[in-house]
């Protein structure tokens, strides 16, 4: 590079173009060329120092993208910014000392592989933030990517990839003076290898999505959105008058159906965390169950699923589980975010959520952090999800499987519900904490991946909006309004079979992980021997 300035225009440049799909609808596409400019910057770059200019393109990606967590946690924002970049910065740090010991193009695969196999990964860990996953890009061009019911989101990620080294290959080719010198069908494999890569899986797309008919028996759905301010819930409002305006909202909506016996059968939905009256010993004692138990003894055919920061009560000298908070002498409470379901028939299901956030629902490694938090007082969060995950069901004994808030970031797991059975699912959450930011917009959006790659209608319920009913080709049908209360009314289906990602899992994150370890081998055999290419030093 000759000038600092334009240095400086690609490392932004990048940052930009990968920024742009999570915050506007339909520019998913401008992922498959974002990370060309900081490839080229490094390629380019002489001497060391280069760290800090990958390292502040990713905080900036991060920045612009998810900012809007500091809304709820200034703290956790900024650290959720810098280490989520720090990993990224890792990943290409790795790369940059791959280019020592491999020559030509096997560097740039070993990129590619690193970044997913890191990608996989951290869906699975206990401190996890999958959020910008490469794949996540096309989650508001859902066009472009009908085939994630065979790959997943991390097919995705690995388009991303394979589009932007291509580009770059071309870009190499021209800039350092090899194009000249290829002949007429060198230059044309080239093209054609290039393209087949930008467009091939658009003419994939295009065809799984001509291809599908969506399929199932319809359902009705009554989605309520209450929009209480969850700064200010229990500060200005009971539970019993919350109980009263989504009962108010509830019964208008099902004026017509009354007392009708023969009327079709209908769901009905509630918010995450709307109950906080819900003792899992004693669930029917609960104020609001029983509240809602008088009101749907109206309404046959009904069944009402909502969400409840729930309380398991335990008893012991010591305390019983690390997690477990004192209430009294011998008495212990261990908290959950929790959905329910049930009809007027009294019956009563339960589902933990398994993916909290952390910090917020979850407190890490507790072995490691409970004493530290015990020490600070206690101020992360100690919910106790289920380790496995599990379908409510309806009145007729349909499975459903219901995604609490964060849960429907995560594709692989949300694939479960569909293995046990699940013929529909939904997605109760509380979008509100991170106020009028791209940050609900994105939560939404990642929905519609999980309806393409299951192939399930979605209903979804936010306190605050955007509720929304979603189809199975991703596409959203119907949405309400950002905080407004209102009642969202509509058919989903309910639809049996797997998709091929169902199915088989993620085929791709596997098979990345199994060539990054391979290739992490062959690399470390090579440092220890001392063979070097002399291509790029950090």
């Amino acid at each position: 590079m000759k000038t600092r300035t334009q240095q400086w225009l690609l490392a932004v440049g990048s940052a930009l173009l990968l920024s742009l799909p999570f915050l506007l609808p339909q520019a998913g596409a401008l992922a498959l060329c974002a990370l060309v400019p900081l490839l080229w910057l490094e390629r380019t770059w002489q001497g060391r120092g280069f760290f800090w200019w990958h390292y502040g393109t990713f905080v900036l990606w991060n920045a612009l993208t998810t900012f809007w967590v500091c809304n709820a946690t200034v703290g956790g924002g900024i650290f959720a910014i810098l280490a989520n970049a720090l990993q990224m910065s890792v990943i290409f740090a790795l790369f940059r000392w791959s280019r020592r010991h491999f020559s030509g193009s096997v560097p740039y695969l070993f990129l590619a592989v690193a970044w997913i196999a890191w990608e996989r990964w951290y869906f699975g860990t206990q401190i996890s933030w999958p959020w910008l996953v490469l794949g996540n890009a096309f989650a508001r061009t859902t066009a472009l990517v009908q085939w994630y019911e065979y790959t997943g989101t991390l097919g995705g990620s690995l388009w991303v990839w394979a589009s932007n080294l291509a580009l770059l290959g071309l870009l190499c080719a021209w800039k350092e003076g090899r194009w000249p010198r290829w002949n007429g069908k060198a230059r044309a494999a080239a093209l054609v290898g290039a393209l087949l890569v930008l467009l091939g899986p658009v003419a994939a797309s295009l065809a799984v999505g001509a291809r599908y008919e969506e399929t199932g028996t319809p359902r009705e759905v009554c989605i309520v959105q209450p929009n209480f301010d969850p700064y200010q819930k229990f500060q200005s409002l009971t539970q019993a008058q919350q109980n009263a305006i989504f009962i108010d909202q509830a019964a208008r909506a099902l004026a017509s159906r009354k007392g009708d016996s023969t009327a079709a059968p209908l769901l009905l939905l509630a918010p995450e965390t709307f109950a906080n009256d819900v003792v899992t010993n004693f669930v029917p004692e609960g104020r609001t169950f029983r509240r809602f138990q008088d009101f749907l003894q109206d309404y046959p055919g009904v069944d009402l699923l909502f969400g409840a920061s729930s309380w398991t009560y335990l008893f012991s000298d010591e305390r019983p589980t690390r997690t477990a908070r004192e209430l009294g002498e011998g008495q212990w409470a261990e908290a959950h975010n929790s959905a329910l379901m049930t009809d007027r028939s009294g019956r009563w299901e339960i589902f933990h959520k398994s993916k909290l956030v952390v910090g917020v629902e979850l407190t890490p490694y507790p072995a490691l952090f409970v004493p530290i938090d015990d020490a600070l007082g206690g101020v992360m969060g100690r919910c106790i999800g289920q380790p496995e995950v599990s379908n409510l069901h309806l009145g007729d004994g349909t499975p459903l499987g219901c995604a609490v808030c964060y849960e429907s970031v995560y594709g692989e797991y949300c694939t479960e519900y569909v293995r046990r059975g699940a013929q529909a699912l939904c997605v109760i959450t509380n979008d509100a904490w991170w106020g009028n930011t791209p940050g609900y917009k994105q939560h939404l959006s990642y929905a519609c991946l999980r309806a393409i790659e299951t192939r399930r209608d979605i209903a979804r319920c936010a306190n605050t909006g955007i509720s929304a009913l979603i189809d199975q080709r991703g596409r959203v049908v119907a949405r309400t309004p950002w905080w407004e209360s209102t009642v969202l009314t509509g058919t989903i289906r309910l639809r049996e079979g797997e998709t091929f990602f169902v199915r088989n899992g993620d085929i791709v994150g596997r098979l990345c992980v199994f060539l990054f370890l391979l290739l992490l081998l062959a690399l470390g055999v090579k440092a220890i021997r001392g063979e070097k290419t002399g291509d790029c030093s950090e």
